[in-house]
């Protein structure tokens, strides 16, 4: 098992988007902006769906990667911390799911 984290992931694509657009994917997605950053999430995402109606599971982990790297390289280019999601995350499921949704509604 791999101790590699989503914070990691984070700490590694803030160096790269530091980097040259030249030398660096995730530089050259930093330098082409928000849009293109998040129109290639998008397409990750659609992909991730589609190896999971497939049930497909290498293809799944493999989109599934690409979907969260696209990730951080959009939440890097917003100036949000992974850490704010978490933080988020864990505010969510301090109750049921019903429970947040239906406190949503109100």
């Amino acid at each position: 098992m791999s101790d590699f984290s989503l914070t990691d992931l984070e700490r590694i694509v803030g160096a790269r988007a530091k980097a040259s657009p030249e030398t660096s994917w995730t530089a050259k997605l930093v330098a082409a902006g928000q849009t293109k950053a998040a129109k290639k999430l998008g397409e990750e995402a659609v992909e991730t769906v589609i190896a999971a109606v497939a049930q497909d599971r290498q293809e799944l982990v493999s989109e599934s990667a690409d979907l969260l790297y696209h990730l951080m390289v959009v939440l890097n280019i917003a100036g949000i911390p992974l850490q704010d999601v978490l933080d988020e995350l864990q505010r969510r499921t301090a109750q049921s799911g019903l429970q947040e949704k239906a406190n949503r509604q109100s």
